[in-house]
């Protein structure tokens, strides 16, 4: 994957305050922590991974604040025992059914007669873009910029120099449920962590700067991050964001379904969709696995057709909704990339072959890449937006610069630093 920082490109020494970027991936289903050294300022190497199992959280909220917590100081203790450094501060991915995406546009009158487009005149139409009205409990979490129009031409990607009346910008709002966004903030400073400005970042957001290429963006592709309790969506369009969307289908729905089905426990219901998903599809004998009962109730046996019995038309159901929600935003048209597929629940057998037949896209299975010494358990869908995040945190701290200072700052803070 083409990344827009090669190795090569910065040989600057990095501030001590600068050398490690960490990044935190709170999950319905697990929680991530991954701290990453800034060898130079293009290169990036894993120093430390800690994973917990997810504790205190339900249908993508937390309902249990000092579970959540928990967790999440058991992730963080493991990352910084490997990595020899403490968490200070973290980017944090935000998922759940609560988000929601819409597009807006702000202009700026650049004065009665014609003149050049200046950074800060970017910066006013960007805010007033972000001037939305919103309900009491909508928080935007994120802003990016999709194109600039002046004096209605459109297309412009950027306006700087050009000479015009009234500059205008598209972009892209993210908004949270304030609650469930405060809560996940909460969480992360309970457990001794800060959360820098523009430190929240969308899930499928964060993803994306671990596993797309810019080829893919410019021509069209949606990225599809299925976690545990629902699916994250983003769409990219001419290199900018265009669509997201959130599907209240995750990981946790299959097992569930696994365990009513077949009257076994959680955990157990898990290893099997697990050992479903790893299964050889050109297998032609239908193997038996042993299925423990609940209680004390003996133990049964159940073969892989059964389990594709249950397992399928949960899967046609996500893949049918995604394409719905395509459709209804224009999108699949877009799509000359195709679709990317993250997220432990990408893992799930025959899913990414189902999606090519329902959406006529090509699909591939999507994993971080653009980070050094990732070892052997990093480079799995699973992982996508935790990495996603120190990319993200490494962009953020190439744009600012070492001293933050000025325009330029400021402009990556309106922008959020995506585009």
């Amino acid at each position: 994957m083409k990344t827009k920082f090669s190795s090569g490109d910065f040989t600057s020494p990095l501030a001590a305050s600068d050398r490690h970027i960490f990044g935190l991936d709170l999950g319905a289903s697990k929680t991530c922590a991954l701290v990453c050294e800034r060898v130079t300022e293009g290169r990036l190497e894993v120093a430390g991974l800690g994973v917990a199992e997810s504790r205190g959280w339900r249908k993508g909220l937390i309902v249990n604040l000092d579970s959540a917590v928990l967790a999440l100081k058991k992730a963080v203790e493991a990352a910084e025992a490997e990595a020899k450094v403490s968490f200070e501060s973290a980017y944090v991915s935000v998922g759940g059914a609560h988000l929601k995406g819409m597009n807006a546009r702000g202009a700026f009158s650049l004065g009665p007669a014609p003149r050049e487009v200046t950074l800060e005149d970017k910066v006013k139409a960007f805010h007033n873009a972000k001037g939305i009205s919103l309900p009491e409990d909508r928080e935007i979490i994120d802003a990016l910029r999709q194109e600039y129009l002046l004096d209605s031409q459109n297309g412009i990607r950027d306006p700087i120099g050009m000479t015009g009346k009234t500059l205008e910008v598209n972009v892209h709002l993210i908004t949270a449920s304030t609650i469930a966004w405060q809560n996940i903030v909460t969480a992360v400073n309970r457990a001794g962590i800060k959360v820098p400005p523009s430190g929240t970042v969308f899930e499928s957001l964060a993803s994306s700067w671990a596993c797309l290429s810019e080829d893919e963006r410019e021509l069209g592709v949606a990225l599809l991050d299925i976690g545990g309790g629902s699916s994250e969506l983003i769409v990219f369009f001419e290199g900018a964001v265009r669509h997201t969307g959130v599907i209240p289908i995750g990981g946790e729905h299959f097992t569930n379904d696994i365990a009513v089905g077949l009257r076994t426990p959680i955990p157990e219901a898990e290893k099997m969709k697990r050992l479903w998903g790893e299964r050889d599809p050109i297998q032609t004998a239908d193997p038996m696995i042993e299925v423990k009962s609940v209680g004390e109730r003996p133990s049964r046996v159940a073969s892989y057709s059964m389990l594709s019995e249950i397992i399928e038309p949960r899967a046609s159901e996500l893949i049918e909704l995604l394409h719905a929600e395509l459709c209804r935003a224009g999108c699949l048209k877009q799509l000359g990339s195709g679709l990317v597929l993250t997220g432990g629940g990408a893992k799930l057998g025959g899913l990414a072959t189902l999606a090519e037949q329902t959406l006529g896209v090509p699909v591939r299975i999507g994993a971080p890449q653009g980070l050094e010494k990732m070892g052997d358990i990093l480079p799995d869908p699973a992982y996508c937006a935790v990495a996603g995040l120190i990319v993200y945190g490494n962009r953020l701290l190439l744009m600012r610069g070492p001293s933050d200072r000025g325009i330029v700052g400021k402009l990556w803070g309106a922008f959020r630093g995506r585009n």
